[in-house]
C-alpha cells in the first residue's frame, strides 16, 4: 500500500526499497488497485496476502493478461 505509486515505482527500480520486491529482484508492476480511502487498501491488502499463488495469478491474468509492465502509466 502506498500513498504516491511514482515515487514507490522509483524506489523499487532503484532498489532504495527494502522489502518483498527487493528481495526476490522483481522490478515490473503487473497490478495494482486505486481506494479512496488507506483503511480499504489496508484492508485488501491483508486479504491478498492470504491468498494462495494461484488466486493471485488468476487476479492478475484478469486484469493483464498479458503481463505487460504497467509502470508506463504512472512516468507522467
Amino acid at each position: 500500500m502506498t500513498g504516491n505509486l511514482k515515487q514507490r515505482l522509483y524506489q523499487h527500480r532503484n532498489r532504495n526499497f527494502k522489502s518483498f520486491s527487493g528481495r526476490y529482484n522483481l522490478n515490473k508492476l503487473v497490478y495494482y488497485e486505486k481506494f479512496k480511502y488507506p483503511s480499504l487498501a489496508i484492508r485488501r491488502e491483508k486479504q491478498l496476502k492470504k491468498w494462495n499463488r494461484l488466486w493471485k495469478v488468476n487476479l492478475i491474468n484478469d486484469f493483464n493478461p498479458d503481463w505487460e509492465d504497467l509502470t508506463i502509466r504512472f512516468k507522467h
